[in-house]
């Protein structure tokens, strides 16, 4: 059996995800989070490649490789700055989605927050963070690139 299937599925996983987003995009604990994607493609373009990484990353279907051809974290992250901190409230948040969605108590969780313990801390980089160069608080907003 697989890390998807013990959490209930995809459904289950697509509810995870938009909870982690909703958190990320609400609660201003986890804005440094939040802002880091401001250069990117959008919420929704990452809420669903978020939903096909963790498929597969799950032991479910492989979506996100099927459209990407890989699942290489590093090359996925290495134009994005990721400190310490970034990687820690990234688990933060993260685990406050899966006991928003009554995951925390399944077993394979444990397993799977450990592995994102591992993954998120790999991916601490010294790309320059961007974000030293127009400081914004919640309240305010910066220009998506």
């Amino acid at each position: 059996m697989s890390a998807l299937t013990d959490i209930g599925g995809e459904e289950r996983l697509r509810e995870l995800v938009n909870c982690f987003y909703d958190r990320m995009e609400t609660d201003p604990e986890a804005y440094p989070l939040h802002r880091l994607h401001f250069r990117g493609h959008g919420m929704e373009h990452i809420r669903q490649a978020q939903f096909e990484f963790l498929s597969g990353f799950f032991g479910g279907r492989a979506y996100y490789r099927e459209r990407f051809g890989h699942m290489n974290l590093r090359e996925l992250h290495e134009h994005i700055p990721i400190r310490k901190e970034d990687a820690d409230l990234w688990l933060q948040t993260f685990d406050k989605a899966l006991d928003d969605c009554g995951l925390m108590d399944i077993a394979t969780v444990q397993r799977i927050r450990a592995t994102l313990r591992r993954a998120a801390h790999m991916l601490v980089n010294d790309v320059h963070d961007w974000r030293l160069d127009s400081p914004v608080t919640p309240h305010t907003t910066d220009t998506p690139a």
